[in-house]
């Protein structure tokens, strides 16, 4: 069981970040329409206003390096939350950004996940 955790939230953080990085309109099928994501302290609830989010950032091409991936499970229902930390690099930039992420994954009834809680913040000082 902790195994198939650790599986799901590393492919599922490669997966994401994979689009962020190459094309973030594609995120949005991730979310669902009671989907949460508390951006720098900013909550955003449902696929429409996540995606606008999302695809507002002043940044268009990204690059995300992952430190470190903390996988739980949350539920007897198969839920799973994944902690992230590391760096995003953005272009012209010469200095990195530190970053954490917090996903809770639900399991769909086609045995994919969903993410219904996103919580992001940079890591300052």
């Amino acid at each position: 069981m902790e195994e198939q955790v650790e599986m799901v939230g590393r492919a599922f953080v490669d997966h994401y970040y994979h689009l962020f990085d190459n094309d973030r309109a594609a995120l949005s099928s991730l979310y669902q329409p009671n989907s949460i994501l508390t951006f720098e302290g900013q909550k955003i609830v449902g696929v429409d206003d996540i995606s606008s989010k999302l695809h507002q950032l002043p940044f268009d091409q990204s690059k995300h390096l992952i430190s470190t991936i903390d996988s739980q499970p949350s539920s007897s229902s198969g839920g799973i939350m994944v902690f992230v930390s590391g760096s995003l690099q953005l272009p012209g930039e010469e200095h990195q950004l530190r970053f954490s992420q917090m996903f809770h994954l639900i399991p769909t009834p086609q045995g994919s996940f969903f993410v219904q809680n996103d919580i992001f913040r940079l890591n300052y000082g």
